[in-house]
């Protein structure tokens, strides 16, 4: 059957707030520089309230990479939960209005949307502190097997694996697209992910995910490594397709053995890294859809990932299409 999708994801719905912050600031609320690191809605009240003037957008790893996909022209679809509150309103028009397909029923009671306090030093550094509410209650009802089956790569976000029911959904889905015959796709989304869920992980990536999106640190965590080079063969060896970004220094791409290091697109200047990593998982997958080769699926990622860290906020404002021709 023909894909009506170039991908459909899975993942944390999110609004993130942005605002720039001093190193001091986040010694002084105990924040860990580049870190991702779970908050109660308390704290997230608290930590909200002490951070500088910043912009609300509508985030989540995932929902970020599929609105990427759109940017380049492509179909996309997205899976995530949200609450019946204001934030959720937010989320749920500007994933559509960036020509995203999105129909999860949003949660009718309980936790409130979630929600990501991202606090960015001067050097474009991202702190992310986040509180999952809503999001980690989606479950395998939610996934919508029809949308899984019309879309040529599944893409799944890592940070789901904290919440047992998502994780079930995971498996889910996996099912469902590895008996339509699609490409399944996971990012690690961050160290503290693969340090609490290694060994599940490690299983899901040897039994169920053809194409592997991580960042060097993830790699070695993964590994329990500091050699990126060994990191970097040993996940090689498990993935059948493995995109692994350096920042400056470009990606690394594995398959079959190969390795093609690819260059990252030039950036006027680092504003904010906030997506940087969802961007360039959204160019790769859709040069994949594309039967693009593997180094020119890596270039689109670079050119998506250069257009967000120039400017505050996870998802393109230049149309990726216009970048990319």
């Amino acid at each position: 059957m023909p894909a009506s999708y170039d991908v459909a994801a899975i993942g944390n719905a999110i609004v993130d707030v942005i605002a720039p912050a001093s190193e001091e600031f986040l010694i002084a609320e105990g924040l860990a520089k580049g870190a991702m690191g779970l908050i109660d809605e308390g704290r997230a009240e608290a930590l909200y309230a002490a951070m500088g003037s910043g912009i609300e957008a509508s985030g989540g790893s995932a929902a970020n990479t599929v609105a990427g996909v759109a940017s380049f022209g492509g179909s996309a679809a997205y899976i995530g939960k949200v609450a019946g509150d204001t934030l959720g309103e937010v989320f749920i028009h500007d994933i559509r209005a960036g020509g995203v397909a999105f129909d999860t029923p949003p949660l009718a009671d309980g936790a409130a949307t979630a929600r990501c306090l991202i606090n960015v030093t001067p050097d474009g550094q991202r702190t992310m502190s986040t509180f999952l509410g809503a999001s980690v209650f989606l479950t395998p009802a939610d996934v919508d097997a029809e949308m899984i089956k019309a879309a040529h790569a599944v893409y799944l976000e890592g940070y789901l694996f904290d919440a047992p029911g998502a994780r079930a959904a995971f498996v889910k889905a996996a099912g469902i697209a590895r008996d339509a015959g699609r490409l399944i796709a996971i990012t690690l989304s961050d160290a503290f992910v693969v340090e609490r869920h290694r060994d599940a992980l490690m299983a899901f990536i040897t039994e169920e995910i053809d194409l592997v999106f991580a960042n060097e640190v993830e790699t070695m965590a993964l590994f329990q490594t500091t050699d990126f080079d060994v990191a970097a063969s040993a996940l090689g060896k498990i993935a059948r397709i493995a995109a692994v970004t350096r920042g400056a220094e470009g990606s690394v791409v594995l398959s079959d053995g190969r390795v093609e290091t690819v260059k990252a697109a030039p950036v006027a200047q680092v504003i904010d890294t906030t997506g940087a990593g969802d961007q360039y998982a959204a160019g790769f997958l859709f040069g994949l859809a594309r039967g693009r080769p593997l180094a020119e699926c890596a270039r689109l990622g670079h050119i998506a990932a250069g257009e967000v860290i120039g400017h505050y906020g996870p998802r393109p404002q230049t149309s990726l299409k216009d970048l990319a021709a």
